[in-house]
């Protein structure tokens, strides 16, 4: 059975990234180019897997799909906020609508109203404390990153506190990590700008990965 959702997972996240490259080229809507944002077939095995990956993480469970839409989500923001350096309110605010939805149903499937809970608040914490960061440093943080926060936050408190801490933390470990590289490279300046967003994914993403085992 996990093989199967596995597989079954993988050929949706194909489909899925096909369409999340697609949308991403077309960006900003409407009247974007009509072509994909990146070059098949990166996007679409990287969707592909990383929707795989997911599936082994959660198996045929209740928060499956609530996490499934994240990495969706998660790829969409990534690409287009690399091309534009800008995390647009048309996906940030829906994906937060439908996440809560997707987990308020993981939650009476599983009766788990106590994770609901948490995961409401996870989101409100990670936003009201990136609003405080962006307020502080507004050259560092911008709004479209606190937004996301706040969408983070709700699936990282679904999984607990531990979680959220370390999700959050993540994301400057993982902007700092690729700022490094990048200057050895010589790929950007000390006065360079990077988007924040794709860090931010990562670390959460790798959070959420292996939440199991970092958090027991």
């Amino acid at each position: 059975m996990p093989a199967l959702v596995a597989v079954l997972a993988g050929v949706l996240g194909l489909l899925t990234g096909v369409v999340v490259n697609r949308a991403a080229g077309r960006f900003p809507w409407p009247g974007g180019e009509k072509r994909a944002a990146v070059r098949p077939p990166v996007v679409e095995l990287g969707t592909a897997v990383l929707f795989v990956l997911v599936a082994l993480r959660f198996g045929l469970s209740w928060d499956l799909p609530a996490f499934l839409f994240l990495a969706a989500g998660g790829v969409l923001l990534t690409v287009i906020d690399l091309r534009h350096r800008i995390l647009p309110n048309r996906v940030v605010g829906p994906s937060v609508v439908i996440g809560a939805g997707l987990l308020t149903g993981a939650a009476a499937g599983e009766h788990d109203w106590p994770a609901l809970l948490r995961a409401g608040l996870g989101a409100v914490v990670l936003f009201a404390v990136f609003l405080v960061l962006a307020l502080i440093s507004p050259k560092s943080l911008g709004m479209g990153d606190v937004k996301l926060a706040g969408l983070l936050g709700l699936h990282l408190g679904w999984l607990g506190w531990g979680a959220v801490l370390l999700g959050a933390v993540a994301g400057f470990v993982v902007q700092a990590l690729v700022a490094l590289v990048l200057l050895a490279a010589r790929k950007v300046s000390l006065r360079g700008e990077l988007p924040f967003g794709p860090a931010m994914l990562l670390g959460a993403a790798l959070v959420v990965g292996w939440s199991d085992a970092l958090l027991r």
